[in-house]
């Protein structure tokens, strides 16, 4: 007649299901200040969400904190390679204009 309650953490490994991106999110934060703070916060909630049972929310998270993580390390990247060429073309535009 009345079946035993499961707490919501107890789905079988599920835990291990989502990535949280973690790591890539904190390593962002040396790349592009805001966005790594954005995904440093989505990153920290996943756990959470999967301990509660929120699946879907754990898995949007988990997306959003990816998202954020990539673009802003992608950012961070494109920055310096940009700024090096700048350098470098400026640089040798300076050389040649001594000479």
């Amino acid at each position: 007649m009345s079946q035993p309650w499961t707490p919501p953490g107890a789905s079988g490994g599920a835990s291990g299901s989502v990535p949280n991106y973690l790591i890539p999110a904190i390593l962002s934060l040396f790349c592009c200040f805001p966005l790594g703070i954005a995904g440093v916060i989505f990153a920290a909630q996943v756990n959470g969400k999967v301990a509660s049972g929120d699946m879907p929310g754990a898995l949007d998270a988990s997306k959003k904190a990816k998202l954020f993580s990539y673009i802003a390390i992608g950012l961070g990247l494109a920055f310096w390679v940009v700024y090096f060429v700048i350098m470098i073309l400026f640089g040798g535009l300076a050389v040649l204009g001594n000479m």
